[in-house]
């Protein structure tokens, strides 16, 4: 939906609310997203686009800027393959190929200044894991003389064979960022066991702690983050933590609950989603801290004795 304010045409989504005017310091000019649709909901509703935004095969050029965002849905980051074309993408087996490469993204790294990759959800889904073509394991696939693996050993896998394409791209030359995890607020109940978010206010510091799933995930991308930051950086590359876990920690009111889908047919019950985001506040502060990290980012040059800039939230 758009709407005019005064001779400026302004993009307003779900996710955001735009009420003044950005004044942008630096003029980049070519963004990556991959991974998931909160990327591309938060990261559009940093620009107030002066022009209408066109949008070929989610590529998106803000011509007032001279800047391009190309969006890339690769949940898994690599290449993953569904067992059953038949079966619904939320319940469905995956073939994860722990060492091959996404190509929808990881072919088009060099026409890009900034990267930026998320994963974290789909791995809790049943997949079976190969590594140099062998099936090595799997997380939940219940199959007889397959051994059962962690969610946490396809994730992190997945994570150092991204970064190791980024790292090693003789051409690429630009600046990588690691969002985060975002956590889930499901309560009484998992997503498909009657679990709800039904909460109206955010929780205060002291009501909620990062534990359980949430924490192991965060700790996997804290953790590789750093490896790949120490080889890039061998190669004057860098890389920045954009670390979003723990203030999304405190918004258990931004999902959209039962009110996040549509049901195609009347009779049709859908489970509640307390994954993706809905209500303002959450994904604006997303917002916030990338842009002024892009803004710290410009006119400086790379210090190699420096660690990246990280943003925490207790």
């Amino acid at each position: 939906m758009r709407f005019e304010r005064g001779p400026t045409r302004i993009l307003v989504d779900s996710a955001c609310f735009i009420i003044e005017p950005i004044q942008l310091e630096f003029e980049p000019n070519r963004v990556q997203l991959v991974k998931r649709s909160a990327h591309k909901l938060f990261f559009l509703c940093i620009f107030q686009v002066e022009n209408p935004v066109e949008v070929q095969l989610q590529r998106w050029k803000l011509t007032g800027y001279n800047f391009k965002i190309a969006h890339f849905w690769a949940p898994y980051l690599i290449k993953a393959e569904r067992a059953d074309a038949n079966d619904p993408s939320y319940t469905a087996l995956f073939h994860l190929y722990l060492d091959e490469l996404d190509p929808e993204w990881a072919t088009k790294i060099v026409e890009f200044d900034y990267i930026i990759i998320s994963a974290g959800h789909w791995f809790f889904r049943p997949t079976l894991f190969y590594e140099n073509g062998q099936l090595v394991g799997c997380f939940n696939c219940y199959r007889e003389n397959v051994t059962d693996l962690r969610f946490s050993y396809s994730y992190r896998k997945a994570l150092q064979t991204a970064f190791r394409a980024i790292y090693s791209s003789r051409n690429f030359k630009g600046l990588t960022f690691l969002r985060t995890f975002s956590p889930q607020h499901f309560e009484n109940g998992s997503w498909n066991q009657g679990g709800n978010c039904v909460r109206t206010r955010p929780f205060t510091s002291n009501e909620t702690r990062l534990e359980d799933i949430n924490l192991q995930t965060h700790s996997i991308e804290t953790e590789e983050f750093k490896v790949a930051e120490s080889e890039g950086r061998k190669r004057g590359l860098k890389f920045r933590l954009l670390d979003i876990t723990f203030a999304s920690l405190l918004r258990p009111d931004g999902h959209p609950s039962r009110y996040g889908h549509l049901a195609p047919h009347d009779n049709m019950t859908f489970v509640n989603d307390c994954a993706h985001w809905c209500l303002p506040g959450a994904i604006d502060a997303w917002n916030d801290l990338l842009l002024q990290m892009m803004k710290m980012e410009d006119g400086r040059s790379f210090d190699k004795t420096k660690s990246s800039w990280a943003f925490h939230f207790f």
